[in-house]
């Protein structure tokens, strides 16, 4: 495990703790942000914590051109009950992923400094946003960092059933109509695995990653 000052830099994703942290410290800058999702790391930490930057071994992804939404999801689609929106309202989406009340947890990773250096991203075209609307309220939405080919999702949210679903399967479905190789989602969850995504090597993903 390393321990970052101000120098920008990261260390090869091969030398990750076995926990899945690769290190700690350093900054939120937009520069040190862009060089660690390019790297296959990304940060994860409390409020009150050191910066604590993460490869894990197994890592949660899709590949677009394998997606099919389940029956149940396309009948929800096709209902035309929700609106869905692409970055018209980054700061919002993202605000409540930082306050929505999740099972299990206590707190939020996302916190305010994460949400200052995070909206900077999205002012400057690198961060993204999906937002899902009902009857013009915001009721689900997620946003994540795009590198191009691949995009790197970081949390969603949703008040009323259904619409982190949707905003889930309206970005994969952007993706795919973009030829994007990989939707990473980091780190494993039910939900996630739900919507079809499943784990692969750091290897594997470090390999999609770079080209």
């Amino acid at each position: 495990m390393h321990f970052l000052d101000n120098e920008l830099w990261f260390p090869p994703v091969s030398e990750t703790h076995p926990s899945g942290i690769i290190a700690v410290g350093g900054d939120l800058s937009t520069e040190r942000l862009l060089l660690a999702y390019r790297s296959g790391i990304f940060p994860w930490f409390e409020d009150g914590e050191p910066i604590t930057w993460w490869s894990p071994d197994e890592r949660m992804v899709l590949f677009p051109e394998d997606f099919k939404p389940s029956k149940s999801m396309r009948n929800i689609l096709n209902r035309n009950l929700f609106k869905v929106t692409f970055n018209q309202d980054f700061r919002a989406v993202i605000s409540n992923c930082q306050t929505i009340k999740r099972e299990g947890q206590n707190g939020t990773w996302i916190t305010d400094d994460m949400i200052a250096a995070y909206s900077t991203l999205h002012e400057l075209g690198h961060a993204k946003s999906v937002e899902v609307w009902q009857k013009d309220v915001l009721v689900g939405g997620l946003y994540g960092i795009d590198l191009g080919h691949v995009f790197c999702g970081e949390s969603m949210f949703s008040k009323v059933p259904n619409a982190s679903k949707v905003a889930f399967v309206s970005l994969v479905n952007y993706l795919k109509e973009n030829k994007y190789l990989l939707l990473d989602c980091q780190v494993y969850n039910e939900h996630l695995e739900s919507l079809g995504c499943g784990e692969i090597d750091r290897e594997d993903f470090m390999s999609v990653l770079l080209r």
